[in-house]
């Protein structure tokens, strides 16, 4: 299916202690992220930066869009090529570099796909997918920081 494709989503603030942002300490970094028809997903910063420990960060958001859509990818053309994946677990890392003002970006992700497969004659074509994953992945795609895989993959 070849084209344009659009999403929509809300983010709603839900942070507001009374006094809105009157300081930087008055408000909490609280929100919901929605879209219709599914479940909410709790967002607030990361700890570091006044966050709610219990909810999720944008940061990890990106690092788990990226294992995401890679795992999605690998397991298509594993489909495709005839390479019966049994099991997939990717413990997914990332760097972010936070800058003299304030800001801050992603270095890197590295991905940590633990592959298991029904064939053993295969692991060599199923690691090498990996590479094939990350060219076709749509988020990897848009990001401008290195994505790398260090899989392993066993039958």
């Amino acid at each position: 299916m070849k084209g344009t494709h659009h999403y929509a989503m809300t983010t709603r603030w839900t942070g507001n202690t009374g006094s809105g942002t009157t300081g930087y300490q008055s408000y909490e970094r609280s929100h919901v992220l929605q879209v219709s028809g599914k479940p909410d997903i709790p967002g607030s910063s990361d700890p570091a930066f006044r966050g709610d420990k219990t909810r999720y960060n944008p940061e990890e958001m990106l690092v788990g869009s990226l294992s995401s859509c890679h795992m999605l990818w690998y397991l298509h053309l594993c489909s495709v090529a005839g390479i019966v994946v049994t099991d997939y677990i990717d413990h997914a890392t990332g760097t972010m570099v936070e800058t003299a003002d304030g800001g801050g970006y992603f270095s890197e992700v590295t991905l940590h796909p633990e592959v298991t497969i029904t064939d053993p004659a295969m692991i060599d074509q199923a690691n090498a997918l990996h590479g094939k994953a990350n060219e076709l992945c749509f988020i990897a795609n848009s990001v401008k920081f290195p994505v790398h895989h260090q899989a392993t993959c066993k039958a």
